[in-house]
């Protein structure tokens, strides 16, 4: 039996050393767990995290942790991905049919979470520079788990208008916000690559630069699609633009962030017929976000998230995530007179957290901009991992439940 058990770890340790077999134990493994957590009632996301977290160290061993540098270009391109889509949220007609009320109840929730949060956890010992980036990430929603519900309850009205609106704005400013705020962390914690003096006018040029490259890069897509008929072509055109800008950002210390989201705004303006872009990419996406999700959850320890320090931080992080993205929202909606409907139950629909926060954790790790800052601070980019993952976690328990209570409710009372 011990000579079994012994071939069965030699053939895992030999088989993992190949990224194609790990990502392709990543996959199946996530898709079999994300089903059966569905049936008791989870949302998908939750398998794939559990399904990293037994793949990963802490369980099986059969994602060793040298191999995560050989699947950050996974998260780069998952990045990419949900920057360019974000991106062509910023269309100029829909934010115009959006309205000022969007916008308004938009940022009364944003803000006072990103202050609130920075602040909360900054007097509960995380860096200062680390409790912006957590503050940063707390601003963001999970419009996947949201518009989930939205398509299940087959939801249609004002409401619904509304919260694709504010969701939509919501984590295409988060990740905005998000390329500035870490540019300018990166430089405050590295201050003699730049000079003190010139912090921030590093941090400028960098942001000047990543939104020049993005649009330069929705003009070469743009150019090179607006003739073509071929899906197929299309999607090699726009892949393989999409992969060069990621990396040029990457290699020259820019934000891919920042410039995929100004690819997509151009994109999306610059021609009504680019909308095709985005349908023509969509079915890349589920396979890449449940690799993106199982990855995190292989970055998941339980041992630190037993840690008294992090389960009272993380607890802290996602309750007053919570009120605060709820009571911001209710002032907003009260500012700018949106409805009762709107004031009472669109809060709750704020609190799910997935992608786009598990995605920005998961840049801070990785990203090559970091360089040696990754080794100096691991401790302290460890315990921001674990606490966003413990609140993605929490959130998509709790989360789903009380955006479809509240979908609910408001197609009710309208």
């Amino acid at each position: 039996m011990d000579q079994m058990l012994h071939q069965l770890i030699t053939l895992r340790d030999l088989l993992s050393e190949h990224p194609l077999f790990t990502l392709g134990i990543l996959l199946i493994t996530g898709y079999g767990i994300g089903k059966a957590v569905v049936k008791i009632h989870l949302p998908e996301i939750t398998g794939y995290i559990l399904a990293g977290l037994l793949l990963g160290e802490s369980v099986f061993k059969v994602v060793p942790y040298e191999m995560h540098d050989s699947l950050v270009f996974i998260t780069d391109l998952a990045l990419g991905l949900i920057a360019l889509t974000m991106g062509g949220e910023f269309f100029s007609a829909k934010l115009k049919r959006m309205g000022r009320d969007v916008v308004v109840i938009t940022l009364f929730q944003m803000v006072p979470t990103f202050i609130v949060i920075t602040l909360a956890v900054f007097l509960m010992g995380i860096p200062l520079p680390f409790a912006f980036l957590l503050g940063t990430i707390a601003m963001a929603s999970d419009p996947a788990s949201t518009g989930a519900k939205v398509q299940t309850l087959r939801a249609r009205g004002r409401f619904v208008d509304y919260l694709y609106g504010v969701i939509a704005l919501d984590d295409a400013l988060t990740v905005a916000g998000f390329g500035i705020v870490f540019a300018v962390v990166v430089g405050f914690l590295n201050p003699s690559a730049v000079g003190t003096s010139s912090l921030a006018l590093n941090a400028l040029r960098e942001i000047f630069l990543s939104l020049l490259l993005g649009v330069v890069i929705g003009y070469i897509i743009h150019m090179m699609t607006r003739k073509k008929q071929s899906t197929n072509e299309i999607l090699i055109i726009a892949l393989g633009v999409l992969f060069i800008e990621t990396a040029v950002a990457i290699i020259f210390e820019l934000s891919p962030l920042l410039s995929n989201m100004a690819a997509g705004a151009f994109l999306i303006n610059a021609s009504p017929r680019n909308h095709r872009i985005f349908r023509i990419l969509e079915p890349l996406t589920p396979p890449i976000y449940a690799l993106f999700f199982v990855i995190a959850g292989t970055e998941l320890n339980p041992a630190i998230l037993l840690q008294r320090e992090v389960l009272l931080i993380g607890v802290v992080f996602v309750v007053l995530r919570g009120i605060v993205k709820y009571v911001g929202v209710r002032a907003g909606a009260v500012a700018c007179k949106a409805g009762d409907t709107i004031e009472k139950y669109l809060g709750l629909c704020m609190v799910p957290q997935a992608g786009i926060a598990i995605g920005l954790v998961l840049l801070i790790q990785a990203s090559p901009v970091m360089g040696d800052l990754a080794l100096v601070y691991s401790d302290q980019i460890q315990m921001l991992v674990n606490i966003i993952l413990l609140s993605v976690f929490i959130n998509e328990l709790i989360g789903p439940s009380l955006s479809k209570f509240a979908i609910m409710r408001a197609l009710e009372e309208e």
